[in-house]
């Protein structure tokens, strides 16, 4: 019989709140998928708030850092990793290279698709953006200690690159 009481008193509670913060006790808020994908949400949405200033959003940055790696990725490598149609890396890419932040090259390796490297003015791009992403991350995850961010991101790696850990 308390129990009982006690679990009524609960959604009496709950059914008196208003808002968002009434939502925070579903069973949605616990389940990992969602919570990945909101923790996402709130990292890519700060770092395109601040992205803003430069013209770029998380997924331009994403391509113009893989082009300013050193790693020379083509176009199916950045949309396969990147987890994108074609068609969008195509779109990205023209954006930053109407920019003048990177430029296509004929693959070595395969003339039949392009690498994408940055261009000088490319690179002082991204090393802006790069700044104002660190800046977001330390935003989005100030509730986490160095060490809590570190343990974070080896996880999410895991879980991100598993299926190349095979």
């Amino acid at each position: 019989m308390t129990q009982t009481v006690r679990r009524d008193n609960a959604a009496a509670a709950a059914d008196a709140e208003t808002g968002i913060e009434r939502l925070y006790s579903s069973e949605l808020a616990n389940e990992t998928e969602f919570l990945a994908a909101r923790a996402r949400s709130v990292g890519s949405r700060r770092a395109n708030e601040e992205l803003a200033a430069l013209d770029l959003k998380v997924r331009s940055y994403s391509v113009l850092s893989l082009a300013c790696s050193g790693l020379k990725p083509s176009q199916r490598e950045l949309a396969e990793f990147l987890f994108l149609d074609p068609s969008q890396i195509v779109a990205l890419v023209d954006e930053l290279e109407k920019r003048g932040a990177v430029k296509r090259k004929a693959d070595p390796r395969d003339r039949r698709s392009n690498i994408i490297t940055p261009t000088a003015a490319g690179k002082r791009l991204y090393a802006e953006a790069a700044a104002i992403v660190q800046h977001a991350g330390d935003s989005a995850l100030g509730a986490l200690s160095a060490a809590e961010r570190d343990q974070l991101r080896s996880l999410l790696r895991r879980v991100a690159f598993a299926d190349q850990q095979r």
